[in-house]
């Protein structure tokens, strides 16, 4: 089958699927009350990544993975938020964004093979997302460091950056 109609038949499929199922809930009784959706509505986001997900890996458009990564984890956090009631966990977990850029790098690096820069890339920001997480989630939320953990989380963090900066090959 042809890569590029691949592309359009998978995101056709689940948008119709998608809609039978907005359909179903308008027109059976009761039904939005069964499955909950006022609770359940972040999950239509998370369906939404792995639509991304599926054209990466049917596409072999590797690069997908990218915005699918950083939808579903969007997702992820909007259902959490969504059942908790915890929505001042904005303040600190926009952080995880940058996160979610770097899986979307990492699958990219793992699917698409002779790419090992995109695991260092990846890596990054994975590390710098975490490191943000944990100093807005102390500041702004309820992870406490205590005393000198926090400090020692920073350095740590700066040496590591700074040592990658110094010690990389040109």
């Amino acid at each position: 089958m042809n890569t590029n109609r691949t592309g359009q038949i998978i995101p056709g499929v689940i948008l119709i699927l998608i809609g039978l199922a907005f359909l179903a809930v308008q027109v059976i009784p009761g039904l939005a009350e069964v499955i909950r959706i006022g609770q359940l509505w972040p999950l239509i986001i998370v369906g939404a990544g792995l639509v991304f997900f599926s054209v990466a890996i049917f596409t072999k458009d590797y690069e997908a993975a990218i915005p699918g990564s950083i939808i579903t984890g969007v997702g992820a956090l909007l259902f959490y938020q969504n059942l908790t009631g915890d929505w001042a966990s904005w303040a600190y977990a926009w952080t995880l964004i940058p996160g979610f850029v770097g899986i979307g790098i990492l699958i990219t690096g793992l699917l698409s093979p002779g790419r090992p820069e995109k695991f260092r890339a990846g890596g990054t920001l994975i590390l710098i997302s975490a490191v943000m997480f944990v100093i807005f989630g102390a500041f702004l939320g309820p992870i406490n460091l205590g005393g000198f953990l926090l400090p020692a989380v920073l350095i740590l963090a700066g040496l590591i950056l700074l040592g990658g900066a110094l010690f990389r090959r040109a």
